[in-house]
């Protein structure tokens, strides 16, 4: 009787100590929306993973952190935890010409790092939600600036250019003060 309420008590411990931890990790951890825009042109080739003109952002990550009560210093994990792309111009657009894509990371400090990419795109969408490839980030998103570039393969020859409106949200997860 004694030892079926000994493991009783252990088991209920763990079982606080988890929920606990799972507590600590949520009031540690936030996310960074980036929204930027890029655009395929209207002479970009056929069936050919190709990149597009590369944009920059620049992080603002300190006074992100310090909104979020952290510092860089503390930030142990950074992945993007979501990436949509939707067509801003022209208006009605689908992203039927678009075969596959791929998006990298880069900075320069660091290494070009792949962060997500389709490898199918179906048709007759007008908003397209990438695979994450989990690749740690923290250096990036720690940094004053990082670039993200695009590289792109149509199944069909595009009139018009055509802009594209990314956006990523990362996750990062800070240890605690």
């Amino acid at each position: 009787m004694m030892m079926r309420r000994v493991a009783m008590a252990v088991v209920m411990m763990v079982a606080l100590a988890a929920v606990a931890c799972d507590k600590i990790d949520d009031l540690l951890t936030f996310y960074i929306n980036e929204e930027e825009t890029f655009t395929i042109e209207s002479d970009f080739p056929l069936g050919v993973l190709v990149p597009a003109t590369p944009f920059t952002i620049t992080t603002n990550s300190e006074e992100k952190f310090k909104n979020n009560k952290t510092r860089a210093e503390l930030v142990k994990d950074v992945t993007l935890n979501r990436l949509s792309l939707k067509v801003t111009d022209p208006e009605g657009q689908n992203f039927d010409f678009l075969e596959r894509i791929e998006l990298y990371i880069s900075s320069e400090d660091e290494p070009e790092v792949k962060i997500a990419y389709l490898d199918a795109v179906p048709e007759g969408q007008t908003e397209l939600t990438l695979e994450s490839t989990n690749a740690k980030l923290d250096k990036y998103i720690k940094g004053d600036s990082y670039t993200i570039r695009t590289k792109a393969a149509l199944r069909k020859a595009i009139s018009k250019d055509i802009t594209i409106k990314a956006d990523m949200r990362f996750k990062v997860t800070a240890d605690p003060l």
